[in-house]
């Protein structure tokens, strides 16, 4: 069956561009440059020298030969030595870090002031306790009482 089925295929082929004549092309380009640049040297005084040399090498393609403004935006990454590298120097923190570092901060805030009391979990659950230790205290008094009456009737019940 064909390229693209049964009606056929459409586009072009791919046509790949012999590396020879690419050789080629650049070298007529170079020689085409060091001529110009050396009819405009003959020609030009010292000044006009080094101005050329800068346009040279700010030479720049498509639209940016256009445009002199550039992106404010852009942060260009520059790579240090490892020489450079300052290990002692504090890092930034990511936001991530930071709001871990935090919450454990405000945990152990917590922490502390649930022990010392002053929290209202705090204050609920001494509440609690006080409650449960008074029930506790009137069991143990009842038992205890129980244990007074069982005594005595064990006594009458002897004589």
């Amino acid at each position: 069956m064909p390229r693209g089925g049964k009606k056929g295929h459409k586009g072009r082929s791919k046509q790949f561009s012999n590396p020879e004549e690419i050789e080629r092309q650049m070298r007529a380009q170079r020689e085409l440059e060091e001529n110009g640049d050396v009819a405009r040297d003959s020609a030009s005084e010292s000044e006009e020298e080094s101005s050329s040399e800068d346009e040279k090498s700010q030479k720049r393609n498509g639209v940016q030969g256009l445009i002199e403004i550039e992106n404010p935006n852009r942060v260009s990454q520059k790579s240090k030595k490892a020489a450079e590298v300052d290990i002692d120097a504090p890092r930034e923190l990511t936001r991530k870090e930071r709001e871990e570092i935090e919450k454990q901060k405000a945990k152990e805030r917590y922490m502390k002031l649930h022990l010392e009391g002053k929290t209202d979990q705090a204050r609920a659950d001494l509440a609690r306790l006080a409650i449960i230790k008074k029930q506790r205290e009137d069991a143990a008094k009842k038992r205890e009482e129980q244990r007074k009456e069982k005594e005595a009737q064990e006594a009458k019940s002897k004589r």
